[in-house]
C-alpha cells in the first residue's frame, strides 16, 4: 500500500507538488519519459515516492499536469494572437502574423508559463521523438485542436497551396522551433559568433520569414519538374 505523506510532511515542505513537477520535467527533458521511474523523481524533488503517486496518482498523471500548465496559457494566447492576425486584411501582412502568433508564445522566459521556455521545448521534442504512447495521446490531447486553427488560419491566407503542403511546411517549423530553443549555441557557433543564438528576438525574426517563404513557396505539385538527366550516348 501507497504511503501518503502525514500532514507534518505537508506542512514541513508546503511546496512538494512544485518541486515533484520541477524535478519531473527536468528529468523527462534530459533523459525521456521511459528511462525516468518516480523514484527517480522522488529522489530528485527530495521526497518520498509516495509523495508523488498521492500529488499525480501516476507518471502518466505528472506528464500530463506538466503539459496542462505549460500548454493551456502557451494555447491561450497563442488564440488571442491568432485571433487578432486573422483581422489583417493583407494577406501578406496576414500570414506573417498567423506564424508570429504560433512563435512568439513558444520564446517566452522558462520562469514564464505561458510560454515554457527551452526546458519545456526540449521535453517536448524528447517526447515527440521517443515514441511513446502516454506521451502520443497527451501531446495530441494539448495541441492537435491549436494546431488545426492555425492550418486552417495559413490555408484561408493562402488558398492556392494545398492543405496537405501545409500541414508539411508546419511540421517543419514545429521542428525549427524545437531546434532553435534547444540548441541556440550552434547558432553562435557556426557564423562564428556573428550571429548570437540566445537571442530570441532575432531569432523571431529568422524563423517568421524563413517560414513564411517556406509556406509561400509553390506548391509540390506545382513546381518546376526535376531537369533530365543527360542522356548518355552509348558510343565511345
Amino acid at each position: 500500500m501507497v504511503r501518503k505523506p502525514t500532514s507534518k510532511e505537508t506542512a514541513r515542505k508546503p511546496n512538494m507538488r512544485e518541486a515533484i513537477l520541477a524535478a519531473a520535467e527536468e528529468l523527462f527533458a534530459t533523459n525521456g519519459f521511459n528511462a525516468v521511474s518516480v523514484r527517480d523523481i522522488a529522489q530528485a524533488a527530495g521526497a518520498n515516492p509516495g509523495s508523488v503517486t498521492y500529488h499525480f496518482k501516476t507518471k502518466d498523471g505528472l506528464l500530463l499536469e506538466i503539459y496542462r500548465r505549460h500548454c493551456g496559457p502557451m494555447n491561450l494566447r497563442r488564440s488571442e494572437l491568432l485571433a487578432a492576425a486573422k483581422r489583417v486584411r493583407d494577406l501578406q501582412d496576414r500570414l506573417e502574423a498567423i506564424v508570429r502568433a504560433y512563435v512568439v508564445p513558444a520564446f517566452t522566459s522558462g520562469s514564464d508559463l505561458a510560454g515554457g521556455g527551452a526546458r519545456f521545448t526540449r521535453l517536448r521534442a524528447v517526447m515527440s521523438a521517443e515514441g511513446n504512447e502516454v506521451a502520443r495521446k497527451i501531446i495530441a490531447q494539448t495541441f492537435d485542436d491549436t494546431s488545426h486553427a492555425f492550418i486552417d488560419a495559413i490555408h484561408e491566407s493562402l488558398p492556392h497551396i494545398p492543405r496537405t503542403d501545409i500541414v508539411w511546411r508546419s511540421h517543419f517549423l514545429l521542428g525549427a522551433l524545437y531546434y532553435s530553443l534547444v540548441t541556440p549555441d550552434r547558432v553562435s557557433r557556426l557564423s562564428r559568433g556573428e550571429a548570437d543564438g540566445s537571442d530570441a528576438a532575432g531569432a523571431i525574426e529568422q524563423l517568421v520569414q524563413a517560414t513564411v517563404a517556406a509556406f509561400q513557396a509553390p506548391a509540390l505539385d506545382q513546381a518546376a519538374p526535376a531537369r533530365r538527366r543527360p542522356v548518355v550516348s552509348s558510343k565511345a
